[in-house]
């Protein structure tokens, strides 16, 4: 019996050598991927754009604070909260959550995330006025949305209005008197069209060059979230990417495969040179460097004590903060 338990472990662990060549099977990357699929459909829905992962400066504590994203349209922006939360969910007297029956199969409990996100979005306020950047009282509004379809509450009346369920979440559509359209609280109906230009263009400036995580697509449309720390591998491959640095690149792509034998595979890479005047890079400026699939992405995921190695033959892009 215990010939075919150590025989066993042996194959898995071959198995696991030659077919999952990374950390992503160990890696829990659903809260993050939850993040992006709700920014994505965020959207698709009411246009604008979704910031994801900001690392805001709070200047009580000297700390940062984390959003998980911000949705900018015109005349509104919102900063919303995603528990990708699985079980039955009560709420208490005190607006703090319990959930049992989920993941983890025991009761696990939270803080009231609708008081956390009212207060990232005082601090968010306070970090864009110090950049210059002055909203009318009570343009900022805030959600906690909760799209895990193994969601589920006896309670669903308890919750307050801030709060979108995953029923809710489902139903939602871009309708002009929807849930999301209902946020904008009207500060600019009675202004100048060119003032409301101008402050929707700083705060999508500003936002876009405030402190991220550094962001990490892998195949299988999952997502980590982070800071990227080095590269991994063969002397002529960490050479070929000395450039990558986040003081350098704001992004890299993975763009195909060249198959000499699985010993030699190679990784064409491209990178974006950072041009700190916009997002990104034209076509033009995009640079490329080959290397072996083999080569490894060191990243330190949110919430994570744990380096955590990916070899770029299942990574899709790494996007880099400045």
């Amino acid at each position: 019996m215990w010939v075919e338990i150590f025989c066993g472990l042996i194959i898995y662990k071959l198995f696991k050598c030659f077919f999952y060549d990374d950390d992503v099977l160990d890696l829990e990357s659903s809260d993050f991927t939850a993040l992006f699929s709700v920014a994505d459909r965020l959207e698709k829905l009411y246009g604008g754009k979704v910031y994801v992962g900001l690392r805001i400066p709070d200047a009580d504590t000297g700390s940062r604070q984390n959003i998980d994203m911000v949705l900018v349209n015109k005349g509104e922006a919102v900063v919303i909260s995603v528990k990708n939360i699985s079980g039955f969910v009560s709420v208490n007297s005190d607006g703090s959550w319990v959930c049992e029956g989920g993941s983890k199969h025991k009761a696990e409990r939270f803080p009231d995330p609708v008081a956390e996100s009212k207060k990232q979005a005082s601090i968010l306020e306070s970090y864009l006025e110090q950049r210059g950047v002055a909203l009318p009282e009570g343009y900022f509004s805030c959600k906690v949305v909760l799209p895990n379809p193994k969601f589920g509450t006896l309670q669903s009346s308890s919750f307050p209005s801030e709060v979108i369920t995953y029923d809710q979440w489902v139903q939602l559509k871009p309708e002009p008197k929807s849930m999301f359209s209902g946020w904008i609280k009207g500060a600019f109906r009675g202004g100048k069209k060119e003032m409301q230009e101008s402050i929707h263009q700083k705060l999508n400036f500003t936002l876009s060059t405030a402190p991220m995580w550094d962001r990490l697509e892998l195949k299988g449309n999952k997502y980590v979230l982070g800071e990227f720390l080095d590269f991994k591998g063969k002397q002529e491959d960490i050479n070929a990417l000395k450039n990558i640095r986040r003081s350098k690149v704001s992004r890299l792509i993975i763009q195909k495969t060249s198959m000499f034998g699985l010993a030699h595979s190679k990784l064409q890479v491209l990178y974006s040179p950072r041009d700190y005047r916009s997002e990104g890079a034209s076509g033009s400026e995009w640079k490329e460097v080959t290397v072996r699939s083999s080569t490894e992405v060191l990243f330190q995921p949110d919430n994570s004590a744990k380096v955590r190695k990916f070899k770029l033959s299942s990574v899709v892009s790494l996007t880099l903060s400045a």
